[in-house]
């Protein structure tokens, strides 16, 4: 057996192994990829199977074989089926959080959250069960001499691809959804953190009919079978921008539908009202550096009232002077590396690039020694009053520093909120109702919250997605069991309306 992953390393014998999960079975591969530590780049967590192109031909086959007869299953059959495969997931949720923070690099804490959303996002989609066949009728009218029923029907075979930082809660946003409606999946763990997400999956995938859910892992380049296949569907794609315009160039040659939730800058509007008391100044920060800033909903610019800028920026430093940086493992951490080195140059680049052109850049926290002090560590940043052309401003940092720029008029705040090439979400903080609601109304992005932010303050229940550049097509919620499902009317003429 091959990695295709080398790094240095001081691997130990806990090494976790993940295989593919395909047609019902475990399969093992004869090349695997190294998984590394982020807070110790030469330690190796585990090792991932690496599906070879046939291996996700196979996986898709497996998909299409299994089609048939689970989407002739009613929707409450499909969901009984779904309710006993999760039925005692909780019982490995400590297990699943220790390995996800190995893998990912963030707390403990956090990857326990990601684990329990992923039970809560797939309770919530079997609430839908009666809205999956639920017909609407199309009544004749003066000149419509048709009675039109419109019913719905899956579409096949779905992939499901996810990213690294919350792979668990964004994974539950489709599958169960692309489940319920009669589908059939493979999904795509991330390719850095993959193996907490295959076990998973893998658990669920044992207790449903062979072929219904398949998990493959493995180098991007063998995984086109997923997206450029006839018989796939639909792609559900949770990353970059970059990679979700290659997703679509992929499903152009077989006009494979694509749902695409992509990177966000979502804009915090903070009014001279605002409430900026200790519980909302804890929202605000935790909207901010959760996941050391890696999730994508996360608040990436504050535009503030100029009267509370200080007050704003002295809260937030308040927090961050309690900042310990350190392996998410251990419980005395509050903020673990970044995922990649990679990522870790690019979030000192924008820190860099702020200081040398005079913005005022506070950081916090300390760097960890010892065993890791080679660790994908940055110390969180906020950046005062930067220059609105500035990275830090423009692009989304995915990492713990925070633009923090003063209005004074309101316009010119919603002005700037929506000057930019995302719009996946933002907030509105005020005490006025109706400038909340009016503001709300205002902003250009897919999801808007009052007095709060962040993914952990999400409705679960609500369609999720972003406009612009953050992507299209929506997750969650009746909106979310839509997109994995067609449309079909049936009519017949008023004189020819059946009985019964």
């Amino acid at each position: 057996m091959t990695d295709t992953a080398h790094p240095q390393n001081d691997s130990t014998p806990d090494e976790t192994r993940s295989r593919l999960f395909i047609g019902g079975a475990a399969r093992a591969t004869d090349e695997t990829t190294a998984i590394i530590d982020p807070a110790r780049p030469s330690h190796i967590v585990g090792h991932a199977a690496a599906a070879s192109p046939a291996d996700v031909a196979d996986a898709v086959a497996a998909a299409k074989g299994a089609f048939a007869q689970w989407s002739a299953l009613t929707p409450q059959q499909r969901a009984d089926l779904m309710t006993e495969a999760v039925a005692d997931i909780a019982a490995d949720r400590d297990a699943d959080a220790a390995l996800l923070s190995r893998e990912n690099g963030k707390i403990v804490a956090e990857a326990w959250v990601d684990a329990l959303v992923f039970e809560l996002r797939w309770r919530l989609a079997l609430t839908l069960v009666d809205q999956v066949d639920a017909d609407v009728v199309l009544r004749p009218e003066p000149g419509i001499p048709v009675e039109t029923t419109v019913t719905y029907q899956p579409l096949g075979v779905a992939t499901v691809i996810v990213p690294f930082n919350r792979p668990l809660a964004i994974l539950a946003a489709s599958l169960p959804y692309a489940l319920l409606a009669g589908n059939t999946v493979i999904v795509k763990p991330p390719l850095t953190a993959p193996l907490a997400t295959a076990q998973l999956v893998q658990r669920v995938a044992e207790r449903l009919p062979a072929g219904v859910l398949n998990v493959v892992t493995g180098p991007d380049a063998n995984m086109t079978g997923l997206i450029r296949n006839e018989d796939v569907a639909k792609v559900c794609f949770t990353g970059s921008v970059g990679g979700g315009r290659r997703m679509m160039e992929l499903a152009a040659p077989t006009l494979t539908r694509v749902t695409l939730e992509l990177g966000g800058n979502d804009a915090a509007i903070v009014f001279d009202d605002a409430p900026l008391d200790e519980e909302h100044l804890d929202r605000l920060f935790h909207a901010v550096f959760d996941s050391t800033g890696q999730i994508c909903m996360n608040a990436k610019r504050i535009y503030v009232h100029r009267s509370r800028l200080d007050e704003l920026v002295a809260g937030l430093s308040a927090r961050l002077d309690h900042v310990v940086l350190g392996d998410g493992v251990d419980p005395k951490t509050t903020m673990g590396p970044l995922h990649s080195a990679e990522q870790k140059r690019f979030v000192d680049g924008l820190i860099a690039e702020a200081k040398a052109a005079g913005a005022d850049v506070r950081e916090f926290g300390e760097l960890p020694g010892g065993d890791l002090a080679t660790g994908n560590f940055v110390r969180p940043a906020i950046v005062v009053e930067p220059d609105a052309g500035l990275r830090v401003v423009t692009e989304e940092q995915f990492g713990p520093v925070i633009p923090v720029m003063a209005f004074d008029d309101a316009a010119d705040a919603v002005r700037l909120a929506n000057d930019s090439w995302a719009a996946l979400g933002g907030s509105v903080w005020t005490m006025d109702a109706a400038r909340a609601r009016r503001v709300a109304g205002q902003l250009v992005c897919g999801y808007v919250w009052i007095n709060d932010h962040g993914a952990n303050r999400l409705d679960l229940r609500a369609p999720f997605g972003g406009l612009k550049s953050s992507g299209m097509g929506r997750e969650q919620g009746l909106d979310g069991l839509r997109d994995f499902q067609d449309a079909r009317a049936v009519a017949v003429l008023e004189s020819e309306v059946l009985a019964g």
